[in-house]
């Protein structure tokens, strides 16, 4: 979407152009106001601050070109400056990108750097592409990937591919997703799949888990079992649904979580994971299946694991081939 120069301690009137045709009030002021926190966006929204064409709206109303929305002067909880990507970091990135053209964006997102700013972060990955593509009004990410993930990710350069996309995630078809988990102990080959329903909970620390429970969402990971070595195996995992640290969870409820998983490995797991050398977190997306969004084109980009990941891979008798 196009990004806002706005002076967020006064009133501010925003015309909707062709490219946010159709998006949600919420959705558009999030990336509108990137450095307000979405709590304090939700908060001016439901206090009917917020006004488009003059009247109140809900989180979930539709905005169409050439709306006017009102913004109300918003108290930041403390200013910061905006981050700037370095210059290596942003050569990183124009290295990792897996396809291009005029609609879509494919990136092989390095472990470690966040897929967007907030809670805590200051720069991610899509404010690092806009700033290298300074002159584009829409670069907006069609999915999610967790910090510690590496692998490939889109972004769509138009709305309508944006809103193709997204619906293809929502209605369950149309992309496919391919991961490499590095998983503790010898997966079973017979396992090629766990339904096993997801609910979010809190630690008493304020942590934010997925655990498998009786009135959770409905979640679904088949799973291929590509290679074994003494103490880790290599497996491949397809998320039929799209639950928040799905396959992570899925695979700590079979009894092999994943190597480097802070969050869901056991004591002895962290104990096996410090005496090999595990530094990270071992998923990485490796495969995008889907319909181009506006040629209606067969796409399959495929972002290999780096070096450090492969060559751990290989010192621990978990070979694969692409």
């Amino acid at each position: 979407m196009a990004r806002f120069e706005l002076d967020t301690s006064k009133v501010n009137f925003i015309e909707v152009t062709e490219d946010n045709d159709g998006q949600r009030i919420d959705n558009f002021l999030i990336t509108a106001l990137g450095k307000v926190p979405k709590a304090l966006v939700y908060r001016i929204v439901r206090k009917g601050e917020v006004r488009v064409n003059k009247k109140r709206v809900k989180a979930d109303s539709r905005i169409h070109s050439g709306d006017l929305i009102r913004v109300p002067p918003i108290r930041l909880p403390q200013e910061q400056a905006a981050a700037h990507a370095s210059d290596d970091l942003l050569q990183g990135i124009r290295d990792a990108i897996v396809y291009e053209d005029d609609a879509i964006m494919a990136v092989n997102k390095p472990h470690g750097l966040a897929v967007h700013g907030g809670s805590g972060v200051s720069l991610g990955l899509i404010e690092a592409v806009r700033q290298m593509y300074p002159s584009h009004t829409f670069l907006e990410l069609v999915h999610r990937l967790d910090r510690d993930t590496s692998g490939i990710i889109l972004i769509a350069k138009k709305r309508s591919a944006l809103v193709a996309l997204q619906k293809m995630l929502v209605n369950k078809s149309g992309i496919q997703k391919r991961y490499l988990a590095l998983v503790h102990g010898r997966w079973p080959a017979s396992v090629n799949e766990v339904k096993a329903p997801l609910k979010k909970f809190e630690r008493k620390s304020g942590e934010r888990i997925m655990l498998v429970d009786g009135e959770g969402k409905a979640s679904h990971t088949r799973y291929k079992l590509v290679s074994s070595g003494p103490h880790y195996s290599l497996v491949e995992a397809e998320p039929v649904t799209g639950r928040t640290h799905q396959i992570r969870v899925h695979c700590q409820f079979q009894g092999y979580s994943i190597a480097g998983d802070d969050k869901y490995r056991d004591k002895a797991q962290v104990l096996i994971d410090q005496q090999h050398g595990c530094r990270r977190l071992f998923l990485h997306a490796l495969q995008l299946e889907f319909r181009h969004p506006i040629s209606g084109e067969h796409m399959s980009l495929v972002a290999k694991p780096n070096k450090d990941f492969e060559k751990f891979l290989n010192k621990e008798g978990c070979h694969y081939e692409l």
